[in-house]
């Protein structure tokens, strides 16, 4: 693939389609063509659209049309059925994604990280435990740099830890890594895959080449998930079977409230949930997947448990925002589902809580949410477009949300309600595409706020 040579058509101005673009106009002295298609035509894109063409690519805006190409390079946010990948279906040609062109051009081995939540901090942290190992890792995909320009860059001794979604699945066909982890499997993305089972089988996928000797990572905590482990080990594939119920043969659970790692009979303890330093029962989880994929792909036991004590949350995931007269501001904007939700509400006791929820929705039912924030705390506040949904949703139960215009607003009625010693958690359950340019901007807008306040500390 690094040789290949042709007419490159790339789908989507977004960070990867950029990419995808800049790789292959660096190639343009070799004799690759490269067309940017993108069907928006907004400030953003077209701000990408004019440094591209002055690299020397051919770009087509509010283009809703393929007409040529030798390979098409979809971004994730395309969705499948519609009118431009169904005219570059008809092209003939092949049509992959960003992951699947970086995996092809890469010399590295892969460690895949997927389900609907926890990818994220799992994926730094496998990153964060083979460093402490002295091995060369780079994060990639949906956590860091495209992947494109992470396999460009790293050799043959060097580990890709990708963090994939469904959506990058969907256009992969030979994409192989040697360690793959399932996560969970939540209802989520319903309105771009058309269903749940389609979304599930387009998580598992990232299981669909690998071989005896691979492995993987499988949380049997979770229905969706747990589903997969029989039949992925009857294709002789090794699989680490992940718990914090359960004591599962050669995988990683708790035994009391010590991390361990089982091998050949033996248990190995990592150390205690109390000096993790990431928050809630899901990421003891995500640490004792993230632990298995390290070990799988050669971490040694010693290596992992330093690393697990020194990992800190990331930004955006259960982030410490600030303190402010006695009240803790949490910030968990890449909550952009319901299951991310309800995750975060197990992260903090039984302190009181002010829960901020809100933005866009993705055709999900808001109601089993409903019922598990209200079990938790009776202060809520609602905003955004799906407001109405969330008000609608809480409307058979005690709880009565505050309705707020936007997050501005939403943080100040959230101070309001607040009391020295409560926590007040932005884990909005919803894209952010509303009123943001994605959960990043959100959660960022969400800290300056809260800095705005004054005694932010």
């Amino acid at each position: 693939m690094r040789d290949w040579t042709g007419h490159l058509v790339v789908l989507g101005l977004g960070a990867s389609g950029v990419a995808v673009a800049e790789w292959g106009l660096s190639r343009a002295a070799d004799g690759v063509r490269v067309t940017v298609i993108d069907s928006a035509d907004n400030d953003v894109v077209v701000a990408r659209a004019e440094r591209l063409r002055a690299m020397g690519a051919e770009v087509c805006l509010g283009c809703e049309r393929v007409t040529a190409g030798d390979l098409v390079v979809a971004s994730p946010g395309i969705r499948p059925g519609s009118a431009l990948i169904a005219s570059a279906r008809a092209l003939g040609v092949p049509l992959i994604s960003e992951m699947e062109l970086a995996y092809r051009l890469s010399e590295a081995t892969w460690v895949a990280i997927t389900g609907t939540n926890g990818k994220t901090t799992t994926t730094a942290l496998v990153t964060h435990l083979l460093r402490e190992a002295g091995m060369v890792a780079e994060p990639a995909g949906n956590i860091g740099p495209a992947a494109v320009g992470v396999a460009c860059e790293l050799g043959d001794a060097g580990i890709v830890v990708a963090e994939v979604s469904s959506f990058q699945m969907v256009f992969a066909d030979t994409f192989h890594p040697r360690v793959a982890a399932l996560l969970n499997i939540t209802p989520d993305h319903i309105d771009y895959h058309g269903s749940l089972e389609a979304y599930a089988a387009e998580k598992a996928k990232v299981f669909a080449r690998q071989v005896p000797g691979d492995t993987a990572v499988i949380d049997i905590d979770d229905p969706g998930s747990a589903a997969y482990a029989d039949p992925v080990e009857a294709r002789g594939i090794t699989v680490r079977r992940v718990s914090r119920t359960e004591r599962p043969a050669g995988g990683a659970y708790l035994v009391g409230s010590t991390l361990v790692i089982e091998e050949h009979g033996e248990e190995h303890a990592l150390l205690d949930v109390s000096s993790l330093g990431i928050r809630g029962d899901h990421n003891v989880s995500n640490a004792l997947a993230g632990a298995a994929c390290a070990r799988a792909a050669g971490a040694s036991i010693e290596a992992i448990a330093a690393g697990l004590a020194s990992f800190r949350p990331i930004e955006h995931r259960l982030e410490p925002a600030g303190i402010v007269n006695g009240v803790e501001y949490f910030n968990d904007s890449k909550a952009t589902n319901p299951d991310a939700v309800l995750k975060a509400l197990t992260a903090f006791g039984d302190r009181p809580l002010v829960v901020l929820l809100g933005g866009r929705n993705k055709g999900v039912d808001h109601h089993p949410l409903a019922h598990a924030v209200a079990a938790r705390t009776a202060d809520v506040v609602v905003f955004g477009e799906a407001a109405d949904e969330f008000l609608e949703a809480f409307g058979s139960l005690d709880v009565r949300p505050v309705r707020a215009s936007g997050l501005a607003d939403a943080v100040e009625r959230a101070r309001g309600l607040a009391t020295p010693g409560s926590i007040v958690l932005l884990s909005p359950g919803c894209t952010s595409y509303d009123e943001f340019s994605g959960y990043e901007e959100r959660g960022r807008r969400f800290k300056e706020i809260v800095a705005s306040f004054g005694d932010a500390r």
